[in-house]
């Protein structure tokens, strides 16, 4: 009976010790922190892109105009053919655009032995060395930088970053027309329009690849918000038009949404994809948190009025984890270009600003788990390469 009793009293200080244990693992507190991190192990699980096997898609070659990298590609699709303006630095440290295209999206199997565009005069070509740790502008010191692209009403106007040090940073757009582009007559690309305040260091602003309103339309900033400036004629910009004003200042002073993964918003990816949904856009932010890595970020926003934010994921959809996103400048994905195929999503962007890569979804999967507050979930799916 003695004994009996001892396993009965240890049995139930047992059953107490348990309870006080469940209880407190589940009281409100402990719970909450239970569930968060349960959501986020499911979230960052299900919410990555997939990437194609065929990473990275370009890469330097021996040509001396792109030997250091191959980066940062703009894209468009024609007649079913994916075209690519990509930036690419040779051994003199000068950012160029370079061309390739690919009938998958994945394969480039044309890809041209000469620039498709060189800016012409910047002011500091001469260098006595290429010092890329010198120069963290991509590892140039000038030229045309981080192309977007996008066909309007028979041209293809590309925007991008006109850099010829850091007291010159502008934006630019210039234009083909697309039976030109399609010949590769590059000859024939329009005179540079700047279409920033002269004085001012300016980055990411995008064109929208349709007219709205029958105008033309930018986004030029999307931190605190998103900022779109209207205009009826590119290249009447700083001369019969005034400059598009944006917001100026380092970046430091205009944090944004604090408490999430993007505190620090550096700007707009690719130009915006139009869908059923509404205006997708892309765009590369830092968490503090997990400083000096560029991800990447995606929100819908509304077709009438894209300044209004319909929803956004909440965690990155694509972090800097592989090799090839850390072999030159660690820890920083940057998509220029993204385009619709087949009700396919694909997704271009520099890997550690280096080479060209590529990341895909389902378009409608996409779509679907983003504006269902599911955080863009998505479930990788088989893709041919051929």
């Amino acid at each position: 009976m003695t004994t009996l009793l001892v396993y009965l009293l240890a049995l139930l200080f047992s059953a107490f010790v348990g309870g006080v244990l469940v209880g407190s693992l589940f009281s409100k507190s402990a719970y909450k922190k239970l569930r968060t991190f349960a959501d986020e192990l499911l979230t960052r699980r299900d919410i990555l892109l997939s990437r194609v096997s065929a990473n990275p898609v370009l890469a330097p070659t021996n040509n001396s105009w792109e030997t250091e990298a191959t980066f940062n590609p703009a894209a468009v699709v024609i007649s079913g053919r994916t075209h690519l303006l990509y930036r690419a630095i040779g051994n003199e440290g000068i950012s160029r655009l370079g061309y390739a295209s690919s009938t998958n999206g994945i394969v480039f199997d044309e890809r041209l032995p000469y620039p498709a565009y060189t800016a012409l005069n910047p002011r500091t070509v001469r260098r006595a060395r290429y010092a890329p740790t010198l120069y963290p502008s991509g590892g140039s010191w000038g030229g045309c930088e981080d192309p977007r692209m996008v066909k309007i009403n028979g041209r293809i106007y590309v925007s991008f970053s006109v850099f010829d040090g850091w007291d010159f940073i502008r934006m630019g757009v210039m234009s083909i027309p697309e039976k030109d582009f399609l010949a590769k007559r590059f000859y024939a690309w329009s005179s540079i329009t700047l279409i920033s305040p002269p004085g001012q260091i300016h980055k990411n602003w995008v064109l929208f690849p349709e007219k709205i309103n029958d105008r033309f339309a930018f986004i030029h900033s999307i931190t605190p918000k998103v900022e779109v400036a209207y205009c009826d004629s590119i290249e009447a910009i700083g001369k019969t038009a005034p400059f598009i004003q944006s917001w100026v200042g380092p970046r430091d002073a205009n944090k944004s949404r604090e408490g999430s993964w993007d505190n620090h918003v550096r700007g707009a990816g690719p130009p915006p994809l139009k869908t059923a949904q509404g205006w997708l856009l892309f765009y590369h932010a830092v968490d503090e948190n997990d400083d000096g890595r560029y991800k990447l970020g995606v929100m819908l926003l509304d077709q009438q009025d894209p300044t209004n934010v319909i929803c956004r994921a909440n965690v990155p959809i694509l972090s800097p984890d592989k090799e090839y996103e850390n072999c030159g400048k660690p820890g920083t994905i940057y998509a220029c270009g993204a385009v619709i195929k087949d009700e396919m999503l694909y997704i271009y962007y520099g890997g550690g600003d280096r080479v060209a890569c590529v990341a895909f979804a389902p378009l409608n999967a996409f779509l679907d788990a983003l504006t269902s507050g599911e955080h863009a979930s998505l479930t990788s799916v088989p893709l041919k390469t051929s």
